[in-house]
């Protein structure tokens, strides 16, 4: 800074009162100076704090950067003049701005301007990168520098207002560079410039949210707002200037670029939609396979183009699912001097095969501690008083059953069912997960049966190593989930008209629950049994037979349960009863154990009654073609599991009798009965097996005769796979 003399000439003067103030007289490169020394330097794409930046693998993301630079347009400015590049954690958004930075820069002496006006990537865990208080100073002296005719305006708008960077970011944008803009008067021949604004959503207000960590959510989304306004105040005045930022598409951003100020002004481009990600991925993976490969030490006779092999290449590209994030943190896991990169990379491929068993392997693992960081920073986003309930949520999301999620087009549904099922108030479930959507898909679900942007992060939910105070539990989350079906389902009858989305997922999903029972202790239980106990269990069986289930997951569900009470016997008197019905063990009381026995019976006759209901020739006569094929599963189910050909010619069980009516009355039923029942087919003669051999006294060759006749021209719904092992059902959707 330049020295000023405020009193030149003066001789023996006195002063009673001195005050010195900032007024200051400076040069060109003293105002650079002073913007330097109060910006975020780190944030510059070129800084050394970022050193070495992220970027593109060579032939990757092509599509996104041809994109940009054709919207940016060099030297003529684009109709809109803001382009928002948003994606989930992981897709590559710090390295497409980095690479598009450097592409540009790299242009500067062919185009004889430099493209490139400004940059300023956030970060979250940098102070000075991580809150808006230097962002117009940064912008402010990197357009100093790149156009230099800005420099004496900037100048002259410190030397007017010493204190300009104290005062508010509106006010600077004004003084530092809309005034300077405004001043030049050759702005319509002025080649365009890009400013590129990389992570807003790392934008924080850190200095607010180390004193006050409660208000760290509601802080982040008001300063993201407030640098979008900057923004958009810059734009309309339309000078040589684009704005390219990337972010995750956090929930008030998506909503500021919807709004009048922006969507007229802004193009969006979705990364996960645009380019082939999977392609992407798979460059990067063999380029980086090779380049480890060509660092073994090979064995003898071994050859070095054996790994790893296109099939092992194939298996771990699927495993990323196009997430370079976790492709990246995978070469990095493998890439271990002190390693076998062999070894490291099946132990990568048993992760994804069997993801909880080989979290607790590998969670100690720098690299996968990256990846673990970044999704507890995520979760830590969402207020601590919220926190509770967005465990709750995700548990209930993770503990919802596979099969009926087919029919769930967004999340928002399934967090409306949960919502009801838990008797929360309406939306509840989606305010409590808003700020996770870098990792959760709130609109429609790109992946088939997927909440979540990658596996990965219900797995790290599920390791306690690695979630740590984020740690969901599974069984938890089951068992709570499966006291609200039973309760959900307590009024159901024969005549309820099941029109409403949770009353049908809990009628689908009860069975999967009580399957899979582990119950914290022995109240639980038998608060589980009364629930139980409770029902029509009739019409429930009866009803949940008849919603459209692809996979017949209820029958087989159900079939389970009933398979417990067949098999199981009770308890000597002189042994602990011990739970016989869930997957823990647990030592009872002996009202406890008199529930389980009346349970037992009580799913024994309320099965019996729910398919001799259903056997009647008007009711089956009504049902669905897809009801048809569950029915069948289901009595196959129950006369497999019941007690032998001999019982099957009893005359007192209420299903055999409603067979043998069909069989006498209505041989047409029977026969379309017999066609909805599994195939059954012997693995070792590799043959058919007929009906009248797998139930006899209930088939014969005829009905077998019939089903041939009609399989001729359509494939059967279900087929038993009859191996010495056992048998293994096989459905066709």
């Amino acid at each position: 800074m330049s020295s000023v003399s405020y009193f030149p000439n003066s001789k023996k003067f006195s002063v009673n009162t001195l005050s010195i103030s900032n007024t200051f007289v400076a040069s060109d490169p003293d105002v650079l100076q002073y913007l330097r020394q109060h910006a975020a330097c780190g944030a510059m794409h070129d800084s050394d704090e970022r050193y070495p930046p992220p970027k593109c693998h060579p032939g990757t993301r092509q599509a996104v950067r041809d994109r940009i630079t054709g919207w940016y347009g060099y030297k003529t400015r684009s109709e809109k003049g803001i382009m928002w590049v948003h994606g989930p954690a992981g897709y590559g958004k710090t390295a497409v701005a980095q690479t598009v930075s450097d592409d540009l820069e790299d242009q500067q002496q062919e185009l004889e301007f430099n493209p490139v006006g400004a940059t300023f990537f956030f970060w979250r865990t940098s102070p000075e990168r991580n809150s808006p208080a230097r962002f117009i100073i940064t912008l402010a002296y990197q357009l100093a520098v790149s156009i230099p005719e800005l420099l004496p305006h900037i100048e002259q708008a410190t030397t007017r207002n010493p204190m300009i960077l104290k005062k508010s970011l509106e006010v600077q944008l004004t003084r530092l560079i809309v005034e300077p803009f405004r001043a030049l008067d050759n702005l319509d021949e002025m080649p365009n410039r890009l400013i590129i604004i990389d992570g807003l959503d790392e934008c924080i207000n850190s200095d607010q949210e180390s004193r006050l960590e409660r208000k760290y959510a509601e802080d982040q989304e008001r300063v993201q707002i407030r640098v979008l306004d900057l923004i958009s105040t810059l734009e309309s005045h339309k000078f040589p200037l684009s704005f390219l930022i990337f972010s995750r598409p956090e929930v008030w951003i998506k909503q500021h670029m919807e709004s009048r100020s922006f969507k007229p002004v802004t193009e969006v481009i979705d990364l996960y939609e645009i380019g082939d990600n999977l392609h992407d991925v798979e460059v990067y993976l063999k380029a980086e396979l090779d380049r480890i490969a060509a660092s073994l030490q090979l064995e003898p006779g071994e050859d070095e183009s054996e790994w790893p092999g296109e099939s092992m290449l194939q298996r771990l590209l699927r495993q990323t699912r196009g997430h370079m994030l976790y492709a990246s943190t995978v070469i990095r896991h493998i890439d271990d001097p002190y390693g076998d990169p062999r070894r490291q990379l099946e132990g990568i491929l048993e992760f994804g095969d069997n993801c909880v068993t080989s979290t607790s392997k590998l969670v100690h693992s720098s690299s996968f501690s990256a990846l673990h960081e970044l999704y507890r920073q995520i979760l830590r986003s969402c207020p601590e008083a919220h926190r509770s309930l967005m465990l709750e949520v995700l548990e209930g999301l993770i503990a919802l059953p596979t099969f009926p999620l087919d029919s769930f087009p967004s999340i928002s549904i399934a967090l409306t069912v949960l919502d009801r099922l838990g008797g929360r108030a309406p939306g509840q479930g989606m305010k409590a997960i808003r700020n996770l959507r870098a990792v959760i898909i709130l609109e429609s679900m790109k992946y088939e049966r997927q909440f979540f942007v990658h596996s990965s992060f219900p797995e790290f939910l599920r390791n306690p190593e690695a979630a740590l105070e984020f740690t969901i539990d599974l069984h938890r989350g089951r068992g709570r989930l499966f006291v609200h079906c039973l309760r959900c389902i307590s009024s159901i009858d024969l005549s309820t008209d099941i029109d409403e989305e949770h009353v049908r997922v809990a009628l689908s999903s009860w069975p999967d629950y009580w399957r899979d029972s582990r119950p914290s202790d022995a109240a639980e239980y038998a608060t589980q049994l009364k629930l139980i106990l409770g029902l029509n269990l009739k019409a429930c069986i009866v009803q949940g037979l008849k919603v459209e289930d692809q996979f017949s997951s209820f029958a087989s569900n159900l079939a389970d349960a009933y398979r417990k009470t067949v098999l199981n016997i009770p308890s000597a008197n002189n042994e602990p009863s011990v739970g016989r019905f869930c997957n823990v063990a647990l030592e009872l009381d002996p009202q406890t154990a008199a529930l389980e026995e009346e349970y037992a019976s009580f799913l024994n006759s309320s099965f019996e009654q729910a398919l001799a209901h259903l056997l009647q020739p008007a009711i089956f006569q009504g049902l669905p073609s897809f009801c048809l094929a569950q029915v069948g599963l289901a009595l196959h189910f129950y006369l497999s599991l019941s007690r032998g050909a001999q019982w099957w010619g009893s005359s007192t069980n209420k299903v055999i009798q409603a067979l043998g009516s069909l069989k006498k009355d209505h041989v047409h039923i029977h026969q379309e009965l017999a066609y909805h029942l599994p195939r059954h087919h012997d693995a070792i003669s590799n043959r058919r097996v007929g009906l009248c051999e797998v139930y006899p006294f209930l088939f014969d060759v005829s009905d077998d005769q019939c089903v041939a006749e009609r399989d001729k021209s359509t494939a059967p719904r279900h087929v038993i796979l009859m191996n010495p092992s056992g048998h293994m059902l096989i459905t066709n959707p």
